[in-house]
């Protein structure tokens, strides 16, 4: 039994989505200088891959324990505790920046720290949304959540790529800090309705293991929720292991230029953007599985082409192709799980789901850089051992083996996607997984 929902529910999403959009942004536009400031004191791609496994660990860990607090406390309190914590991790790197005693590990006890409860707000932003939004709106809610993340990769780098030549670091953690503000206010002022328990649960020792392992076990005795799970998983280990290297690939190859960079992730988020859109108008396909599957094979072929491009022209439109597809894909996995899942336990089953994709990203985070450092840069220099049999596609010297790791990661993708329609237990997941029963809105 659940609350009712009130007619203001759009009203209440938007509202809380704006918030959110403005405090992406702000993040967004600090993680870009930080790429830069990283790699200008190291030029190293491990330094930069260490951001996201900094990131991924301590999620990785905590993430079990988020669901079970997200579907038994105040999902409105924990979204406004998340963001005010990254609000004091940003004023700490501030004031250590001012000081001069700003260093790299510093960025990454913070990055580490403020994953947590970043994921702490995402588990709680996601299983409100089927306690605000009627089920005919969980799409257009979904890829609304696209929308922000790509118009961020558009405002963001655009702005942090110049601004930061102009007023630094410093400036930039200034508007992140003062975006943090606006996304509690938006929290503090919204009505968002909780699931109602039906049992009070005992504080056991193993009622809490019971609690933790819940998630795996509900996916467990879904076979089809397990091997779309299996799949996205599999997906995101190699989209996150070629994302470490974008950056790094193309400040490689163009002598550091930073408004290179800075357009080409703004096409992505153009590109997202539009895809958005697009998802937000039409609703998606009325078959989500394909939306999913096509969206994956979309982006393995763009960022395919990618790896093999060598010019700001090429970048840019294959970053714009790659983006279009990931709403679609994202918003058609998302109304799959929001549908097969009771609101009541999406907190717990949301944050297994969270911990099998973190642990796919933590691979693919820990991997990249010893691969690009290690194997496939060295071997593709002029007399490395690759160089004779890649060298036409990719060039060779620097850039040319972080090219090359990065169309094969396309090329993994673009397979994983097209490869999913060869297993009926995932490619009917609409049909052999029931919906929860009931009418949860009213």
């Amino acid at each position: 039994m659940l609350q009712k929902i009130h007619s203001n529910s759009i009203r209440t999403f938007l509202l809380i989505w704006s918030g959110q959009t403005v405090s992406i942004i702000g993040s967004s536009m600090t993680g870009f200088a930080f790429t830069i400031w990283v790699w200008e004191l190291t030029s190293q791609a491990t330094a930069l891959a260490l951001f996201g496994l900094f990131a991924q660990i301590p999620q990785l860990l905590t993430t079990p324990f988020m669901g079970v607090i997200v579907d038994r406390g105040n999902r409105k309190l924990l979204m406004a505790v998340g963001d005010t914590v990254a609000g004091i991790l940003t004023i700490t790197i501030l004031l250590l920046y001012l000081r001069s005693n700003l260093q790299v590990w510093h960025l990454y006890v913070a990055v580490a720290v403020n994953g947590i409860f970043q994921q702490l707000q995402e588990l709680a932003y996601k299983a409100s949304i089927s306690m605000i939004v009627p089920e005919s709106q969980y799409s257009r809610a979904s890829s609304m959540g696209s929308l922000a993340s790509y118009s961020s990769k558009i405002v963001a780098p655009a702005l942090a790529g110049t601004l930061y030549y102009v007023m630094g670091l410093r400036g930039i953690l200034i508007v992140d800090i003062a975006t943090f503000a606006i996304a509690i206010c938006t929290v503090a002022i919204a009505n968002i309705p909780q699931p109602i328990l039906t049992e009070t649960p005992r504080f056991s020792l193993k009622n809490i293991q019971e609690e933790i392992s819940f998630g795996f076990r509900y996916i467990a005795t879904h076979p089809s929720l397990l091997a779309l799970l299996a799949l996205t998983s599999m997906f995101w280990l190699v989209h996150d292991l070629s994302g470490t290297l974008r950056s790094p690939m193309i400040l490689a190859r163009t002598g550091n230029d930073a408004r290179i960079l800075g357009l080409a992730v703004s096409a992505a988020g153009l590109g997202g953007i539009v895809g958005a859109l697009a998802v937000s108008a039409w609703g998606g396909p009325k078959r989500r599985i394909h939306g999913f599957l096509l969206g994956m094979a979309g982006a393995g072929l763009s960022k395919t082409v990618f790896g093999l491009g060598v010019t700001p022209l090429v970048w840019t439109l294959t970053q714009f192709c790659s983006s279009l597809n990931f709403p679609l894909l994202g918003s058609s996995a998302d109304v799959i799980w929001l549908v097969k899942v009771k609101p009541e336990v999406q907190g717990r089953v949301f944050a297994t789901r969270s911990v099998s994709l973190l642990v796919a990203s933590t691979v693919g985070y820990s991997i990249a850089g010893p691969l690009v450092d290690r194997v496939f840069e060295p071997a593709m220099m002029p007399k490395g051992s690759l160089a004779p049999v890649f060298g036409g596609l990719f060039g060779t010297g620097t850039g040319s083996g972080i090219a090359l790791l990065y169309a094969s990661c396309g090329l993994c993708m673009l397979i994983l996607g097209l490869g999913g329609y060869a297993f009926r237990v995932l490619r009917d997941v609409e049909d052999i997984t029931s919906d929860f029963s009931g009418d949860y809105l009213s």
